[in-house]
């Protein structure tokens, strides 16, 4: 691959997320203070929502490769698949827990969770469900949460809940049916995607951590054409950053151009429907002026 042709000693713009290439961008990071804070003051219910692709999986898991809140034992249960029955969460929860299972547990399995998290909080940790995809959880299991985050001792709440989800989870929330969870929520955030020069430091800081040094491998220009395809979206940033990269070494050259980055747009369905959206409103635009003009 292209690794070598650019003195790079791993892939900068791989899919899947990885804690390692994390870059402090202001809405990353402000949403991982309030997490930070929330969950060392023992709030209940926290949320974060962003657009697909802007970095919702990646901050999960950076939260959860901290680790503890400074002394505060801090144990994360990270719930990734959303379709699941209340018994299948609370099941799922048990493991993620290492909960001793006797025999019929089955049959109790709220109250041997209670047991359990009494025991979790008197050894000094703290407990938080980190459920991403909130979005896809059925009304019946989101009810589930909430009466799962009802659980406490005689002074402390047991369990905390971080919602990870998109913007839909917002809407799922304004029902009436789940009014009763929506209150509970003390602490929300939502990440954006990025502007044109946090676009360019998120290419450059991932190119840097995979080992690129050297002058600048993308033009300014190639940066602009990039934010601008991308929409500002770190995931199809990295689609079409990786895309660049591949057709450079395709070619046999070491400077990523705008040319380069045209044709990875031209091969990525999002940003190629995108831009011909755009490109179909400048023209509708240019043919008003054209006819006001002839008609003034």
């Amino acid at each position: 691959m292209y690794l070598d042709h650019l003195g790079l000693h791993e892939a900068p713009f791989t899919l899947p997320p990885h804690p390692g290439f994390y870059f402090g961008l202001p809405a990353h990071e402000e949403a991982l203070q309030v997490l930070r804070w929330a969950i060392g003051q023992g709030e209940g219910f926290i949320k974060v929502t962003g657009e697909v692709g802007t970095g919702k999986t990646l901050l999960c898991r950076k939260l959860m490769e901290e680790g503890n809140l400074g002394d505060q034992e801090v144990r994360y249960a990270w719930l990734p698949n959303p379709h699941l029955l209340p018994c299948e969460l609370k099941s799922a929860l048990a493991s993620a827990l290492d909960m001793p299972r006797p025999e019929g547990w089955q049959q109790d399995l709220t109250g041997l969770l209670h047991q359990h998290l009494i025991q979790l909080q008197q050894a000094g940790v703290r407990v938080v469900v980190v459920m991403d995809e909130a979005q896809a959880l059925p009304d019946y299991t989101l009810e589930a949460l909430r009466l799962l985050g009802n659980l406490d001792s005689k002074s402390h709440q047991l369990l905390q809940v971080v919602l990870f989800g998109q913007p839909e989870l917002n809407r799922r929330l304004a029902e009436d049916n789940l009014r009763q969870l929506r209150q509970r929520i003390a602490f929300a955030c939502a990440l954006r995607p990025l502007c044109r020069e946090e676009a360019q430091a998120y290419v450059e800081h991932r190119l840097y951590t995979a080992g690129y040094r050297g002058a600048p491998l993308f033009t300014k220009l190639a940066h602009h054409h990039l934010w601008r395809a991308a929409r500002g979206v770190p995931r199809l940033l990295n689609i079409l950053a990786h895309k660049s990269m591949m057709l450079a070494y395709g070619g046999g050259e070491r400077l990523i151009t705008p040319r380069l980055v045209s044709e990875a747009i031209r091969d990525t369905e999002d940003t190629r429907l995108a831009s011909g959206w755009r490109q179909w409103l400048q023209g509708s635009v240019h043919a008003m002026f054209s006819i006001w003009g002839k008609n003034g």
